[in-house]
């Protein structure tokens, strides 16, 4: 039997994952929710089964003459789980409105705090923590990013403290009412910025600080790390170890990779949607100064997170261990070495 997931938000990663769920084997699309009648709604009624996410709007969409076959109450009963993919702190909501009441078991985005459910989660760090549990919060994509990082680090060598800058992109490209035309903004001023913390989450015992500032950009995140080193490691050794790992992929400025502007075009040639589901690590920033190992990457904050829920439903769900879960994951979407 597969399990039978709804998506409640089809939007920028709620479009993404219900994409990705409906390429797995044991889990299928019961319905999306869109809560206004606008021309991702309509594409997603020609895609999936639609609902909509506010009963009270249910006229909105009648009127514009999109086809629903309910709201997201008429849903839940059909579905064993909800992907909940609404904005920030919605989930929350959603959660003390209706998933709790109907008993069904649900994942959240990194954008609601942690409390909303059992663990945060990231599949590489700790799949096995997720295993039969009825909420589970997928962590934020700079955290994913991180984690997936250090988790590799912390795995093959030993290391202590980690400083690590975010620079975000402002916005997501299809926000045209919001943006930041002409500055850099320290976000926040004082440290550290959240980023740090919510890695905690996943990785309790890592001793890591953040800052963060938000640029005039929506193409994706920039970390600059430094990571102090308890062993003599070379930027070799640190290449090798990251090269094992499907989800991150290292490329390198002499191919072309200058700018997070060509690794977005080389990814328009490479996936639907210019989706990249990896952490995107620039060979050449790989260094080592004294005990200090540098390393930059770029996460596509649109997309990274994607494998992170289908294989957190596996999880919830205990349909194959960790191994399997994110060999299937990375199978049908593509993550595989490119170079």
């Amino acid at each position: 039997m597969k399990v039978k997931v709804a998506i409640n938000g089809y939007g920028t990663i709620g479009k993404r994952v219900a994409d990705a769920v409906n390429l797995q084997d044991d889990m299928e699309v019961v319905g999306v929710t869109k809560t206004r009648p606008d021309f991702e709604a309509k594409l997603a009624s020609k895609r999936y089964p639609l609902y909509v996410a506010k009963p009270e709007n249910v006229e909105l969409f009648e009127k514009a003459g999109i086809e629903i076959q309910g709201t997201i109450e008429d849903l839940i009963p059909k579905a064993d789980i909800v992907v909940d993919c609404s904005p920030n702190k919605v989930g929350a909501e959603n959660k003390a409105k209706y998933y709790e009441k109907a008993g069904i078991k649900a994942v959240f985005q990194g954008g609601e705090k942690k409390d909303v459910a059992e663990i945060s989660f990231n599949a590489l760090a700790n799949y096995d923590m997720a295993r039969g549990k009825s909420y589970v919060r997928v962590v934020s994509c700079n955290t994913t990013g991180l984690t997936r990082l250090l988790y590799q680090l912390k795995t093959n060598f030993r290391i202590g403290r980690i400083r690590a800058t975010m620079l975000r992109r402002v916005v997501d490209p299809k926000e045209d009412k919001k943006g930041l035309v002409n500055g850099i903004v320290p976000d926040p001023v004082a440290i550290p910025s959240h980023h740090g913390p919510d890695v905690k989450t996943v990785l309790p015992d890592v001793d890591i600080v953040t800052t963060a500032f938000k640029l005039p950009t929506t193409l994706m995140h920039v970390h600059s790390l430094c990571i102090e080193l308890k062993e003599s490691v070379s930027p070799d050794d640190v290449i090798s170890v990251l090269e094992q790992e499907p989800r991150i992929m290292l490329v390198s400025a002499g191919d072309g990779f200058t700018s997070t502007a060509k690794i977005i075009e080389f990814a328009r040639e490479l996936r639907l949607r210019y989706d990249l589901f990896e952490n995107v690590v620039w060979r050449e920033s790989v260094g080592i100064d004294g005990n200090d190992l540098f390393v930059t990457q770029a996460v596509h904050q649109e997309a990274i997170v994607v494998p992170e829920n289908v294989d957190a439903i596996r999880a919830m769900f205990e349909l194959a261990d960790k191994k399997e879960s994110i060999r299937k994951t990375n199978k049908t979407l593509g993550i595989q070495k490119v170079f």
